[in-house]
């Protein structure tokens, strides 16, 4: 059921998701994606480029970010606009547990033509991963 305009408000939440991220999954999104840079699945290599360990996928983040507004509103269709500034890493440990992208949503605007600006909160491990993390949908 797709989200009206005429329901929503700015300070409407959306239902916060939690996303796990292991090395597997990695792995998998390297495939789909082509991007097999070894900060992504080498942790000798990460940690020789000063990183503290394996990490995320930007681009794997940013998506699993987007799809509690896609969730919320039934239509991927309906982003017509999404950025984000990336400001920590989101680190992927080699155990069983690996590590979570946390993400919640409200809406901060009601713009024209039926539209909302809606600004998410991603963390992970308790930190902020993505700033400014906006996206502009498009309401029924």
């Amino acid at each position: 059921m797709a989200v009206s305009f005429d329901e929503v408000a700015v300070g409407t939440e959306l239902p916060a998701r939690s996303f796990p991220v292991t090395r597997a999954t990695l792995v998998r999104y390297a495939g789909a994606s082509g991007d097999f840079n070894p900060i992504h699945w080498n942790e000798k290599f990460a940690r020789e480029v000063g990183l503290p360990d394996v990490i995320a996928h930007g681009m794997f983040t940013m998506a699993e970010a987007v799809r509690v507004v896609t969730d919320w509103t039934g239509d991927p269709a309906a982003v017509v606009e999404y950025g984000v500034r990336f400001t920590r890493p989101v680190v992927v440990p080699n155990d069983d547990l690996g590590a979570v992208i946390e993400v919640t949503g409200k809406v901060a605007k009601l713009l024209d033509d039926r539209r909302v600006q809606v600004d998410l909160v991603v963390t992970s491990g308790g930190q902020k991963v993505l700033g400014m993390s906006r996206a502009v949908v498009q309401l029924a």
